[in-house]
């Protein structure tokens, strides 16, 4: 019987890593960029993923044959919340510092860029209403593609805390979209603006199905 890719990530073959990257680093990547609205700060979180993932290989059970997904993920969550962490830090040291002239990004100008920003921007607002832990079982689950299981593995937890996290992130989501968010001028926004689409699994912040592949499944 041949080495799962588990057996040999575990014993430090260095393909078994290449493997894992090919297979897995674009849901890294996807799980990371819906987390941040950020393309750079996804870009270090998968290198940092997979750096974490070669370093802690030896937490590996030889005898799986599953996925690796579910541990790398658990790996980029975990990225993630330090990532927030450090940016928090590195925000209050700007808070600090003497104001600056800003300097404008002209990249920001090309046009699908900038709807692509709006759109990941769009996700982001919508999900800091979460708590981070309804945060991350809401990422892995609907955008991620996680089941239930695969989710739980990846946290850490329950699968039944992971059914009552995300239950409880559809119901905030649901209530904040019934709430015209006010503008800077004091006006009401528009219901229903829209945000990115993604798996298709989400399409408007006023009617979030916001369903996992596995219960489409079903």
């Amino acid at each position: 019987m041949t080495h799962s890719t588990h057996a040999r990530l575990r014993e430090g073959d260095p393909a078994a890593l290449a493997e894992a990257f090919r297979e897995h680093a674009d849901a890294v990547y996807r799980h990371a960029l819906w987390s941040t609205g950020n393309w750079a700060t996804a870009q270090d979180v998968v290198s940092l993923t997979y750096l974490e993932a070669w370093r802690s290989r030896e937490r590996l059970r030889p005898e799986e044959t599953g996925s690796l997904r579910p541990w790398l993920l658990g790996i980029a969550t975990n990225v993630l919340r330090n990532t927030a962490r450090s940016a928090r830090r590195h925000q209050r040291a700007l808070a600090r510092m003497p104001r600056a002239d800003i300097v404008a990004d002209f990249a920001e100008e090309v046009t699908g860029r900038l709807a692509d920003a709006e759109r990941l921007a769009a996700a982001k607002a919508a999900l800091e209403g979460l708590r981070r832990t309804e945060r991350e079982v809401f990422t892995l689950c609907v955008w991620g593609g996680l089941d239930y299981a695969s989710a739980a593995e990846a946290l850490g937890i329950p699968v039944g805390t992971v059914r009552s996290r995300l239950s409880r992130a559809r119901a905030k989501l649901r209530d904040s979209a019934g709430r015209p968010a006010g503008r800077r001028d004091g006006t009401q926004g528009a219901p229903g603006r829209e945000l990115p689409q993604g798996s298709g699994q989400i399409q408007r912040v006023n009617s979030i199905p916001a369903r996992t592949t596995q219960e489409n499944l079903t």
